[in-house]
């Protein structure tokens, strides 16, 4: 059977070459018993994909299922995949047999498989591996033989890394993965798919087909389509009950299509518009921009300081120092408190950031002690020789001074 009879058998319309390629993979895959995940956005028609896999497989004349795992409660699904004994919990009247035990020999396609809970998938693992289940409230493993057909419309690599989906589970199942596109990945398939639905409305309503304008047309094919192929088929649905011409212009079809949401904001490095993010990657972009304003903030109020020094050469020196040093002066103890230590001024008047490598170049001694007698002389040497002036400069009383001065054999 080519790709055009099973496009015709399971009613699949479009020539796109990825939708193409998702049906020649599925027809590849369908003799085998090979497990395949099926990726794709909602609305892109996975489910059509299981069914054309079971219908051309060994097992096309055994049962079939489809369970959304999405709209099963978390506290029923394993008593609805794997059954469940008398008794086993509150409502448990009677014996159940789950899908896995009544399907045996089929298909069970799980859709929206990325919404198991974790002790489900670990249930789920074991079926992939062995064939073997336990009945909820039931010691006794049973056997089964299922061929399982998963999709999902939502990263499971990323789910695994976030600790919501296993890894192990997710190789298992995406033997074979298969992408189906995305509506607005084949835009020439899209007037199609709307002249198939709106023949089909007509024939249900008994009226007449509705027809695109050209600019109608142009709408259609460059809009975003969320909703893909199921959103489609409700605007021809709208447009066939409510248009009484059935020709539809370009405005008439605006005021029918919901306003598409604007783009969000991308933050830096990342590689597609479709990339989500984390809260920690935009607390640190936000740490980010923040760092940089305040650096941009320091660099302005530093060349006011120095604009400020040189139109009043007679004002004490005071000056900033660079983004790299911390502003406020530096405490250092000694035996009667702390000794502050002033910034070293900047000398470069044309305001550049001083290089931290250039800083480091030359080592650096560490001494308290040699700190405390370099300060001092350079106090004393500022106030010629007043110790009262040095003192006041340096923080410490006049008296501390004096004996430092003995101490270090200074005078």
């Amino acid at each position: 059977m080519n790709l055009q009879d099973i496009k015709q058998r399971f009613e699949i319309i479009g020539n796109s070459q990825l939708l193409n390629i998702a049906l020649e993979t599925a027809v590849k895959v369908s003799s085998t018993d090979i497990t395949v995940l099926i990726n794709g956005e909602s609305g892109v028609g996975k489910e059509a994909f299981s069914k054309i896999i079971h219908a051309m497989s060994n097992r096309k004349h055994g049962p079939f299922i489809a369970v959304n795992c999405g709209a099963i409660p978390e506290g029923t699904i394993d008593s609805e995949l794997f059954g469940h004994e008398k008794g086993s919990f509150t409502g448990a009247h009677e014996t159940r047999k789950g899908y896995f035990e009544t399907v045996s020999g089929g298909t069970i396609f799980l859709d929206e498989i990325g919404e198991l809970p974790l002790e489900t998938q670990a249930r789920l693992l074991r079926i992939l591996e062995s064939g073997e289940f336990i009945k909820v409230g039931s010691s006794k493993v049973q056997k089964t033989d299922v061929r399982i057909v998963a999709a999902t419309n939502r990263d499971l690599m990323e789910l695994s890394y976030k600790g919501k989906f296993r890894e192990d589970l997710y190789y298992r199942l995406s033997t074979v993965p298969i992408k189906v596109p995305a509506l607005r990945e084949r835009k020439e398939d899209i007037h199609l798919l709307f002249r198939k639905f709106s023949a089909d409305f007509a024939e249900k309503y008994r009226s007449k087909p509705v027809v695109l304008e050209g600019d109608a047309l142009n709408i259609l094919q460059n809009y975003s389509w969320p909703g893909n192929i199921r959103q489609l088929k409700n605007i021809a649905e709208q447009l066939s009950v409510l248009d009484e011409d059935k020709i539809v212009n370009g405005s008439e079809l605006t005021r029918v299509l919901p306003a598409e949401k604007p783009g969000l904001p991308m933050l830096i490095g990342s590689n597609s518009p479709e990339q989500q993010f984390s809260e920690r990657d935009i607390f640190y972009k936000v740490l980010y921009d923040l760092r940089k304003d305040l650096s941009d903030l320091k660099s302005i109020v530093f060349d006011l300081m120095q604009s400020n020094q040189t139109n009043h050469p007679g004002e004490p020196n005071k000056t900033f120092k660079s983004n790299f040093v911390r502003e406020e002066q530096n405490p250092i103890p000694t035996n009667q408190g702390f000794v502050n230590i002033p910034n070293p001024p900047i000398n470069n008047t044309n305001s550049q950031i001083i290089d931290i490598t250039e800083a480091q170049a030359e080592p650096e001694s560490l001494s308290i002690e040699d700190k405390e007698i370099e300060l001092i002389r350079k106090s004393l040497k500022k106030h010629n020789g007043k110790r009262k002036k040095a003192a006041q400069e340096l923080g410490i009383s006049e008296r501390t001074l004096y004996r430092k001065i003995k101490q270090y054999d200074m005078e």
